[in-house]
């Protein structure tokens, strides 16, 4: 089954706590937190102070997945680790110094994962696919909840599924951006082993079937 990791960015933030404790009390593996700081994508979002208070309200019961959409990621890894990430994924597009930042994420204690924008091919990740927990994959440009699938970028999934089976990895790989119950068997069927999904969600009428459909896609 698909592991289900809800996007907090479509919770409403008036009560967190209490919209963190009812995804993970219907089933979520997860909880995602998408950091965006205005220069890498264009929108502004969370810190460390929100995923401090998802952290709290988790309790342990699901894993704190951290997305930091931001210039210069190394800057606030350490950040980001101490508020509760267990989980940080950076961008490749944004580290100058790929390698060295996923030993930086290592060393805080948390696991390691790297995100490719939908433009970025996967040959990117060659060289440090075997230090990675996880691959993020975007399926959508970054930047904004509730887009529609980039369709282009499912045999994306597909390549690194296959090299990851193919060098016998335990890496998983992540995807964000559209999913939706209709469309997720689309992204499992291409290799994904996390669902990210936001408005897929927090906005669905009934949550618990939506998080037991993406699981089952």
């Amino acid at each position: 089954m698909a592991l289900v990791s809800p996007s907090i960015l479509s919770a409403d933030f008036g009560h967190l706590h209490d919209e963190v404790r009812n995804v993970i009390d219907l089933g979520a593996d997860w909880i995602h937190v998408d950091v965006m700081d205005g220069r890498f994508v264009p929108n502004i979002t969370l810190g460390p102070g929100i995923t401090a208070a998802v952290a709290k309200s988790t309790n342990g019961d699901a894993l704190v997945d951290v997305h930091l959409m931001v210039v210069q990621p190394t800057n606030y890894v350490q950040a980001f680790r101490d508020a509760g990430a267990d989980q940080i994924t950076v961008h490749a597009e944004a580290c100058t110094h790929l390698h060295r930042a996923i030993q930086q994420i290592k060393a805080s204690g948390a696991k390691a994962g790297v995100s490719l924008n939908p433009h970025t091919p996967p040959e990117v990740l060659d060289y440090v696919l075997d230090e990675l927990d996880l691959v993020l994959v975007m399926t959508v440009n970054p930047g904004f909840g509730g887009q529609s699938l980039i369709e282009g970028v499912l045999p994306k999934i597909e390549r690194i599924r296959k090299t990851i089976d193919g060098r016998g990895l335990s890496t998983l790989i992540e995807v964000d951006g559209g999913v939706k119950v209709n469309n997720a068997h689309k992204f499992v069927n291409a290799g994904a082993h996390v669902l990210v999904s936001g408005s897929g969600v927090f906005k669905a009428e009934d949550r618990g079937a939506a998080i037991a459909a993406l699981k089952r896609a």
